[in-house]
């Protein structure tokens, strides 16, 4: 797909933010981490990617507002635009040495995606979209969320709370309705990548609590413009917000959802 200067603009720094991590990565164990709290830790890797992102941007798009996963917050000159960034999703699996991990970045246009990236360095895949014209992998891979119908043969993808994190018992009480009904579920450690799985057809659906933005700012419009739904588990609320969402394939969307939103979110 011919994307516009913006979209270049967004693949190009997630290009150079994923070289930065996977020289990183081929030297795991020795990476100087610290730790932000239980589970959820950040290394020298993630930093730097973050300042790479927001070099790349912000000299492309000075007047662009930015929101990153490190910390970094910058008011725009422009109000309306804002870049969404996740330097390193799935930190927990870079710092094991899994190759499952992506930046993520998305453009907000007055309070909107209208263009977002997930990239997986590690395999090489680049998953991009823009409103309206669809939703791609690399140079020319259109991408469908799957035409599957039944649920016994659907595979749905999930975050599972740490230790003893707020959302832990409604998860649980979400697999334990879910998975007789399915072929199986997923808890792989990136939002982002499974948002973009959905969109490719892999998962045929993902829902997880206790998210932030960045997470799920790229991944929503990449389900959406691939034809798939994305809504809030609680009906009315605001995805990038609230941090809660539900992700589908049309066909079995409403049945998925409903399994997750029988108990209220907390």
């Amino acid at each position: 797909m011919q994307g516009s200067a913006n979209l270049n603009i967004m693949i190009k720094a997630a290009r150079k933010a994923g070289r930065s991590l996977v020289k990183d990565f081929r030297e795991v164990e020795n990476l100087q981490v610290s730790a932000k709290g239980p589970g959820d830790f950040v290394s020298r890797a993630d930093r730097a990617a973050e300042e790479i992102l927001k070099t790349e941007l912000m000299s492309a798009r000075p007047n662009y507002g930015f929101l990153g996963e490190e910390g970094t917050s910058i008011e725009g000159k422009d109000p309306t635009r804002r870049w969404i960034v996740d330097p390193l999703d799935g930190t927990t699996n870079f710092l094991h040495g899994m190759p499952h991990w992506a930046v993520s970045i998305a453009l907000e246009h007055k309070g909107e995606i209208v263009a977002g990236v997930v990239f997986d360095p590690a395999k090489d895949e680049m998953f991009y979209a823009e409103k309206g014209a669809g939703c791609w992998l690399n140079d020319s891979q259109r991408l469908r969320v799957s035409g599957r119908t039944q649920m016994i043969e659907c595979v749905f993808a999930t975050g599972v709370p740490f230790g003893g994190a707020k959302y832990l018992p409604a998860t649980l009480q979400d697999l334990a309705r879910l998975m007789p009904q399915v072929a199986g579920v997923r808890r792989w450690g990136s939002a982002a990548l499974d948002l973009a799985y959905v969109a490719a057809g892999r998962y045929d659906g993902y829902w997880e609590r206790g998210l932030n933005a960045w997470d799920i700012a790229a991944g929503i419009l990449l389900v959406r413009e691939a034809g798939g739904l994305v809504a809030p588990i609680r009906e009315g609320q605001d995805m990038l917000e609230d941090g809660q969402v539900v992700a589908g394939a049309g066909a079995i969307f409403d049945r998925f959802a409903g399994i997750i939103r029988e108990r209220p979110a907390a």
